[in-house]
């Protein structure tokens, strides 16, 4: 243990900052008595957070600054986390995990999957937000399925001179060929919004009337599948309904921690309604629970603050930080509830907390961070729940073939893998590629949101005018291009080809999407390689044995395990070829015949 001759350091009320060996800071803390809470870092044995440890082992100084009162040590310390980011104490950062539905402003209203950033204009009408990205999404997908909105973009909408394969399907009224009247459509959008804010609930009777029908003339999938959309409906309009007894604005903060990771939860009550939901990730804190709420408090709290924030837990400084709101606003109380109305929204927060907690330890919550970002990256329209991906695989433009493999949620989906014999006379990669998209796509009922293609420019072409002859345009293309003279297995550039854009998009190198679509087409891309060897080896054992009267998979099989080879077979005698187990004297001679034609 290093000595830092801790009785020489201040016993004042004031702020201590650690450093490593190259002067980096580590931590900034504050303390009433700095000498007294230093013993307790390296003195101390009660004190049995993992992250001790570790930030010790690299403490190599410790500097003070005091301070007159406990109020400026919260702002000092507050600042200086702000300027140094030290690596264990808390940062807040914007998060981009919250996400909401958008109905956009225009004659023929969309909806949309979007994300709420901070001074954003909203063009439409919002509706959450969501803390989670798959709630969210999962809103989405039964509206979408219960209204017949159109999901086309708004240049699509301008130029389309028939309806699109939706309109077939029942899932658009199609208002770009004026299959509905301008009314029609306003009153699904109306609908949508009514059933979004929980106040219209005619489809719920809708749905458990059609269920019960369902259940009287005994079709029962049917019903199971109508009972199932009643739920998640219920669910939906509950959820539009938590309400407070009080009528002010009022933020209440949950908490949850394991180890040294933590996660606060924030529900945002204004005119007694809950309106919307954050949550803020930590890990690797070395501060206690009551010290990192004081520094969200502070870092958080700028502006705008409402007339009371419910507390998890009491705060040692709560009174000098209710100071300082009170100098930006007017009456601001910090209350940690013990019992009433109040109490019971505090415990709901922290059932929430803990509930996120888990979301985010959840791999299906990165994917679905992940799908999200790709969504932005690439200028999607469609949330990329399902992609699929295609590869063509030839030997020098012989033995072509193809292979797809389906991503869902962003994990490879097994049962989603298809192999293609490439059936066109016509030669080269981009021929290939639009005759299995024809042969997949014109037979595939639940279409994909994003088709990601192994090419470049020429290969996005060929797809986009496939999906143009069928009458698609719910499907969003891009194609994925390796590095023009690299042909090694380290890092390396990709260009990523989008429909309506003109120059290639290059993602940094070290980006998770990149990896993420890399992963899809090189997964893609041995498939078909392997579809191809084993074409390759197939044709080769079938060249000849599998052509003589009697000679079945088990004798070609020792055949060929014992010569190796059709030539070393050719080359064998009688005598040898009596020696393979099970041929008979027919098929001695069927073979030394059939061999001396060859």
């Amino acid at each position: 243990m290093k000595n830092f001759f801790l009785s020489s350091y201040p016993k004042e009320t004031g702020i201590y900052i650690m450093k490593d060996a190259s002067g980096k800071i580590l931590y900034v803390g504050k303390a009433k008595n700095i000498q007294s809470r230093l013993k307790q870092y390296f003195q101390s044995k009660t004190d049995q957070r993992p992250q001790i440890a570790p930030l010790l082992a690299q403490v190599a100084s410790i500097e003070t600054l005091l301070v007159p009162t406990e109020k400026e040590a919260l702002l000092l310390e507050n600042n200086l986390i702000k300027k140094y980011q030290p690596k264990y104490n808390i940062l807040l950062k914007d998060d981009k995990t919250y996400v909401s539905l958008l109905l956009t402003k225009h004659p023929y209203p969309r909806l949309l999957i979007a994300r709420l950033h901070k001074n954003q204009k909203i063009r439409g009408e919002l509706f959450g937000p969501y803390t989670s990205a798959k709630a969210a999404r999962e809103v989405f997908d039964l509206v979408l399925n219960l209204f017949p909105l159109r999901q086309c973009s708004d240049a699509e909408l301008i130029n389309r001179t028939r309806p699109c394969i939706l309109f077939e399907m029942k899932k658009c009224l199609a208002p770009c060929t004026h299959k509905c009247t301008d009314l029609e459509y306003r009153e699904k959008v109306e609908e949508i919004a009514s059933f979004l804010k929980g106040q219209d609930k005619k489809i719920l009777h809708a749905l458990k009337k059609e269920m019960q029908i369902a259940a009287e003339k005994l079709q029962f999938e049917k019903a199971q599948l109508l009972l199932e959309k009643t739920r998640m409906i219920e669910h939906i309009l509950a959820s539009q309904h938590v309400q407070t007894y009080a009528k002010s604005s009022l933020d209440v903060l949950g908490l949850y921690q394991e180890g040294s990771s933590f996660l606060i939860a924030k529900l945002i009550y204004r005119e007694g309604m809950l309106i919307a939901s954050e949550h803020f990730s930590f890990s690797n804190i070395l501060s206690t629970s009551d010290e990192l709420l004081e520094s969200f408090l502070l870092q958080h709290y700028h502006e705008n603050l409402p007339q009371k924030i419910l507390l998890p837990l009491a705060l040692p400084h709560q009174f000098q930080i209710e100071e300082i709101f009170s100098s930006k606003e007017k009456s601001i109380s910090l209350l940690f509830p013990q019992k009433g109305v109040n109490k019971e929204l505090l415990s709901i927060a922290n059932q929430n907390a803990h509930s996120l907690f888990h979301q985010e330890e959840d791999l299906l919550c990165h994917f679905e961070k992940l799908l999200l970002s790709l969504q932005e990256e690439l200028l999607l329209t469609r949330f990329p729940k399902k992609i699929i991906c295609f590869d063509i695989s030839h030997t020098q433009e012989k033995q072509s073939v193809g292979g797809m493999v389906t991503f869902l949620n962003g994990r490879r989906e097994k049962k989603g893998t298809k192999l293609f014999h490439i059936k066109t006379e016509e030669k080269g990669d981009v021929p290939a590629l639009r005759h299995i998209l024809l042969r997949h796509l014109s037979k595939e009922k639940d279409l994909p949101d994003l088709l990601l293609i192994d090419g470049a420019r020429a290969q996005l072409n060929a797809a986009l005018d496939v999906l143009k002859e069928l009458n698609i345009i719910s499907i969003d293309v891009a194609a994925l291009a390796k590095e023009e003279g690299r042909h090694d297995r380290g890092l390396r550039a990709e260009k990523i080809f989008l429909q309506n854009q003109k120059e290639p998009l290059f993602l940094p190198l070290r980006s998770p999407l990149l990896f993420f679509l890399q992963k899809i087409r090189d997964e893609t891309h041995r498939v078909a390689i392997s579809f191809h060897r084993k074409s390759l080896q197939k044709k080769i054992t079938h060249t000849l044995l599998d052509e003589i009267q009697g000679i079945g998979p088990i004798k070609k099989k020792r055949l060929l395990v014992h010569f190796k080879s059709i030539e070393n077979l050719k080359k064998a005698s009688q005598e040898e070829l009596a020696k393979i187990p099970g041929l008979t004297k027919k098929d001695l001679l069927r073979l030394k015949n059939f061999l001396e034609k060859k």
